[in-house]
C-alpha cells in the first residue's frame, strides 16, 4: 500500500507577474497534456507584508494545531496561555490565508504537512 500524499503549500514572496507566469506555464502544460502535481502556493507581494500576517504568533499557533491536532479555539488559548480574543484574531487571519481551517464541528485543524517559504532577493 502507498502512503498518502503529504500535502505542502509554499509561501512565496513575489509580484503579480511572477503569478501570471505560473499561471501560463500552468496553463501550457495543460494544453500539452502533460502532468504534473498541483501545486498550492501562498504569495505576498512583499517581505514586510508576508510578516504582518505570520508573524510569530501566528507560527505557533500554526504549529501548537498542527500537533494536537483538530480542537477549538478555546482550548488552543488555553494550552497557548494566551488571551481567547487575540488567539481568535489570529486564527481567524490564518483561516483567510487558506492556513487553517474551520470543521464543521467549529474546531480548527491545520491539514498542512509541510508549509515552505521562499523568498528571493530582488535583482
Amino acid at each position: 500500500m502507498e502512503a498518502p500524499l503529504k500535502k505542502k503549500i509554499d509561501v512565496t514572496v513575489g509580484d503579480l507577474s511572477g503569478v501570471l507566469d505560473r499561471f501560463e506555464q500552468a496553463w501550457q502544460r495543460g494544453i500539452s497534456g502533460s502532468t504534473r502535481r498541483a501545486e498550492t502556493r501562498l504569495t505576498f507581494e512583499n517581505l514586510p507584508v508576508l510578516l504582518k500576517y505570520l508573524t510569530p504568533a501566528r507560527w505557533t499557533v500554526l504549529e501548537a494545531v498542527k500537533r494536537s491536532g483538530p480542537m477549538s479555539i478555546n482550548e488552543l488559548a488555553r494550552r497557548l496561555g494566551r488571551n481567547y480574543k487575540n488567539v481568535h484574531t489570529d486564527v481567524t487571519r490564518l483561516v483567510e490565508l487558506g492556513l487553517i481551517e474551520r470543521r464543521p464541528d467549529r474546531r480548527i485543524a491545520v491539514t498542512w504537512d509541510t508549509i515552505t517559504a521562499e523568498m528571493k532577493l530582488a535583482a
